[in-house]
C-alpha cells in the first residue's frame, strides 16, 4: 500500500463512491434483468467495499490525502472539489459499504416478490452513493450536495410502499424536518465563506487551519481576510448543529424518524440506525474545530435531554421498531453528549458500535416481522405482525435470531464482551471527568446519561422478554412450531456475521477497557485515554450492576407473563406512550398554525386579491365600453355630422353652378338689388 501516490487513492475511493450509482442508473433502466435477483447491485456494493477497505489500509495511521480539480470561476473566486481522505473518512467509507452489503444480501429475501424490487435496489445504489459522496468530500459546498442527496433518497426508501398513506405522509414528514435543519447547514456555510473566502474543509479545520488561526479580540471574530462580531461565531456553530439535530433525529426535530419506520425494515437498518442518521454527529465531528464552548454547552444539553427522553418513551412502546426507532434517538443523544463535551473519538467509536449492533437489533426484528407476515398472510389472519405484545415463545422457534438479537441488545446495554460497553462507557466517563471540574448543573448531563443507560437496559430486556419468552399469543390454526421457523438463510446469516461484529474483539484486546481500542487511538486525543481517576472503574461497575438487576426485573415482570408494573402510574404511562405529546403539540401548533395560515392566506386571495383584481378587470372593460360608446356616439357622431354638413352644403351649392346664362344674370341682379335695399334701409345714402 506504500507504493499508492495521493492520486491512486482518490482515484480509488472515487470509484468506490460510484460503483453504488451505477447501480441506480443499470435498476432503473433495464428493470427486467437487473432489477431482481439484486445480484449486480451486490456485486457494485461488494466491490465498493473492497474499494474502501484497500484505501483504509493505505490511509489509516499512515497519511492525509487530499486531491482537488478546479470546478468553477466567479470572478477572482475559484472553487476546487475534491476529495479528503483521512481517519475519520475512511473509516466511515468502510462503515458504510460494509453495513449496506449485509443488508443488500438480507434484502434479497426479505424484499423477494415484492413488485417494485428494481426501484428498492436502485433507490439503496443512491443512498450508498450519496452516503459515501458525503464522507470523502473535501469542500463544504460539496458536503451539502451529497447531505441533501442523502436526504432525498432516504425520502425515496421510506415511502417506497407508496400504496400506504402512511408510508405517503411518513416520506413527507421526514423530508420536510430535514430541510429545516438544511436551512442551518447552509446559513453555517454562507457564515464561514462570508469569514475565510473559502469552503475547503482542510484548510479550514485541519490542525493549524484558518479556523485555528482565528482570534477573538475585542468582541470581534477574526480571520486573515475578514473580521466579524464575535456573535457570528456561535451562530455559525448553532446553524450547523440545527442541520445535525435534523439529520441525526435529535430534539426537537426527531419525530420524523419513528414515523420513518413505515419504510422497509432493511433500509430502517441502513438509513435510520447505521448510516444516515450518523451523518449528523459526522458532521460535527469533521467541523469540530469551529465550535465554541456555547455550542459545545449548547450539544452536550441536547443531546444529554434527547438521549433520556427518548429512552423513556421506549418504554411503553409497542411496535417493536419504534422501540428500536426512539432506542436509535437516544444512543444518537449519546454521541451528541460527547461531541459536547470535547471527545469526539469516542463519539465516533459509539457511531461505529452502534451502526452494528443496532443494524443487527432492526434485522433481527425485521426477520421475525417477515416470519410472522408469512404466518398471516398464509393462514388469512389479520394482525399487527409488529405488535410485541403479539409475540411471544420465539426463542424456541426461531434460536438463531433470538442468540443475535439478545447478542444485539446486551451490546446496547453495555454489558461486558460486547462492543457497546467499551464505547458507551467511554462516553460516561468522559462525561464525568468533564463535568468534575465545573458547576453542579454541568453534572446533570452526565447523571442524565447514566439513568438514560439503566432505561436502555429495561426497555431492551422488555423487548427481548415479550417477543422470545413465555408461549406465542397468536392464535394459530396449527401449532406455532409448524408455522413459524427461522428466517431464510440469506437472512440469518447475515445475522450471525453481525452478531460477530458486537463483541469487542474487533475493537479491543481487552474487553474491559475501552482506552485500549485501535479505533480510538486513530483520533487525537491521548490524554484522554489515561485511567487517572476511579471513573474509570467505578462507573463501568456501577452501570452494570443496576442494568443487571432492571434485566432480572424486566425478567420477572415480562419473561415470566405480563404484569402490571408496580406503582405504574397511568398519566405518566400515557404521557411517554404519546411521545410526550410533542407530536400532537406540533399538530396543534404548528401545523394547524400553517393549515390556518395557509387558510387565511387563500381567503385573502380569493375575497381580497381576486376581488381587486377583478374589481379592476370589470372596471377596465366598464371603461372600454364606455369609451367604445364614446367613440361609437360622440367622437364617430361628430365626425360623421361634420361629413353630413359638408355633404349637404356642397348639395345645396351644386344647384347655383346651372351652367345657363340667364340664371347667372338673374342671380347677379338678385344681389345687386339686395345691396340697394341694405344701403337704403341702412341709412348710408
Amino acid at each position: 500500500m506504500n507504493t499508492l501516490t495521493h492520486h491512486s487513492i482518490s482515484i480509488i475511493a472515487v470509484a468506490a463512491t460510484l460503483l453504488p450509482l451505477l447501480s441506480f442508473f443499470v435498476s432503473l433502466l433495464f428493470p427486467a434483468k437487473t432489477g431482481k435477483s439484486g445480484v449486480m447491485a451486490i456485486t457494485n456494493i461488494g466491490a465498493s467495499l473492497v474499494l474502501s477497505v484497500l484505501v483504509f489500509i493505505a490511509v489509516w495511521n499512515r497519511q492525509v490525502v487530499h486531491e482537488q480539480v478546479e470546478w468553477f470561476t466567479i470572478g477572482t473566486f475559484t472553487l476546487k472539489v475534491g476529495v479528503l481522505l483521512n481517519n475519520m473518512s475512511v473509516m466511515m467509507m468502510v462503515l458504510v459499504s460494509g453495513v449496506a452489503l449485509l443488508v443488500h444480501i438480507y434484502s434479497t429475501r426479505y424484499m423477494h416478490g415484492d413488485a417494485y424490487l428494481h426501484r428498492y435496489w436502485a433507490y439503496l445504489g443512491l443512498f450508498c452513493f450519496a452516503m459515501l459522496g458525503l464522507v470523502i468530500a473535501d469542500n463544504l459546498l460539496l458536503m451539502y450536495m451529497a447531505w441533501e442527496l442523502v436526504g432525498f433518497s432516504s425520502y425515496l426508501l421510506i415511502g417506497f410502499w407508496f400504496t400506504r398513506e402512511a408510508a405517503v405522509l411518513a416520506n413527507r414528514k421526514a423530508f420536510i424536518m430535514n430541510r429545516i435543519g438544511d436551512i442551518g447547514f447552509l446559513i453555517g456555510i454562507m457564515i464561514v465563506f462570508t469569514q475565510f473566502g473559502t469552503l475547503d474543509l482542510f484548510s479550514l479545520f485541519s490542525h493549524g487551519g484558518l479556523v485555528d488561526a482565528a482570534a477573538i479580540s475585542q468582541g470581534s471574530w477574526i480571520s486573515a481576510s475578514h473580521s466579524m462580531p464575535s456573535v457570528w461565531l456561535t451562530v455559525a456553530g448553532l446553524a450547523f448543529f440545527l442541520g445535525a439535530v435534523a439529520k441525526s433525529a435529535q430534539f426537537p426535530l426527531h419525530t420524523w424518524l419513528p414515523d420513518a419506520m413505515e419504510g422497509p425494515t432493511s433500509v430502517s437498518s441502513l438509513i435510520h440506525a447505521a448510516t444516515m442518521v450518523a451523518a449528523g454527529v459526522f458532521l460535527l465531528a469533521r467541523i469540530f474545530p469551529l465550535f465554541n464552548d456555547t455550542v459545545l454547552l449548547v450539544v452536550a444539553i441536547n443531546g444529554g435531554f434527547t438521549a433520556f427522553m427518548a429512552a423513556t418513551i421506549a418504554l411503553v412502546q409497542n411496535d417493536i421498531k419504534r422501540i428500536l426507532a426512539f432506542s436509535t434517538i437516544s444512543q444518537l443523544g449519546f454521541m451528541m453528549v460527547a461531541i459536547g463535551i470535547g471527545a469526539v473519538s469516542t463519539a465516533l467509536f459509539h457511531l461505529v458500535t452502534h451502526a452494528f449492533f443496532k443494524c443487527l437489533l432492526f434485522l433481527s426484528a425485521g426477520a421475525v416481522i417477515h416470519e410472522l407476515a408469512h404466518v398471516r398472510d398464509k393462514y388469512q389472519l389479520q394482525f399487527d405482525t409488529q405488535d410485541i405484545r403479539l409475540m411471544g415463545g420465539l426463542r424456541k422457534l426461531m434460536p438463531l435470531t433470538f442468540a443475535a438479537m439478545l447478542i444485539a441488545s446486551l451490546a446496547l446495554i453495555g454489558l461486558p464482551l460486547t462492543s457497546g460497553y467499551l464505547s458507551k462507557d467511554g462516553i460516561l466517563i468522559h462525561s464525568f471527568e468533564w463535568a468534575e471540574s465545573r458547576g453542579f448543573l454541568f453534572k446533570l448531563i452526565p447523571y442524565s446519561a447514566l439513568l438514560t443507560s439503566w432505561l436502555t437496559a429495561f426497555y431492551i430486556s422488555r423487548l427481548i422478554f415479550k417477543v422470545f419468552f413465555g408461549t406465542l399469543r397468536l392464535s394459530l390454526p396449527v401449532k406455532p412450531e409448524a408455522s413459524v421457523h427461522e428466517a431464510p438463510p440469506a437472512m440469518k446469516y447475515v445475522l450471525l456475521a453481525l452478531a460477530c461484529f458486537c463483541l469487542f474483539p474487533l475493537f479491543s484486546l481487552n474487553p474491559l477497557m475501552f482506552e485500549g481500542s485501535w479505533l480510538l487511538k486513530g483520533f487525537p486525543e491521548p490524554d484522554q485515554l489515561t485511567r487517572v481517576n476511579s471513573y474509570h472503574t467505578n462507573i463501568p461497575a456501577l452501570v452494570n450492576l443496576v442494568a443487571l438487576v432492571l434485566i432480572y426485573f424486566a425478567y420477572l415482570w415480562y419473561g415470566r407473563g405480563e404484569r402490571t408494573l408496580p406503582g405504574r402510574n397511568k398519566a405518566l404511562t400515557a404521557f411517554c406512550f404519546n411521545q410526550w405529546y410533542l407530536d400532537r403539540f406540533y399538530s396543534a401548533t404548528v401545523v394547524r398554525g400553517f393549515a390556518g395560515l395557509s387558510k387565511a392566506s387563500y381567503w385573502i386571495d380569493r375575497q381580497i386579491v381576486d376581488r381587486i383584481v377583478n374589481g379592476a378587470g370589470e372596471a377596465g372593460v366598464l371603461f372600454a365600453r364606455l369609451a367604445r360608446w364614446t367613440d361609437r356616439v360622440v367622437v364617430d357622431g361628430f365626425v360623421n355630422a361634420l361629413a353630413y354638413l359638408a355633404g349637404q352644403a356642397g348639395q345645396f351649392f351644386r344647384h347655383f353652378q346651372t351652367g345657363r346664362l340667364q340664371h347667372y344674370l338673374v342671380t347677379m341682379l338678385l344681389l345687386v338689388l339686395a345691396f340697394f335695399l341694405y344701403i337704403f334701409y341702412s341709412g348710408t345714402i
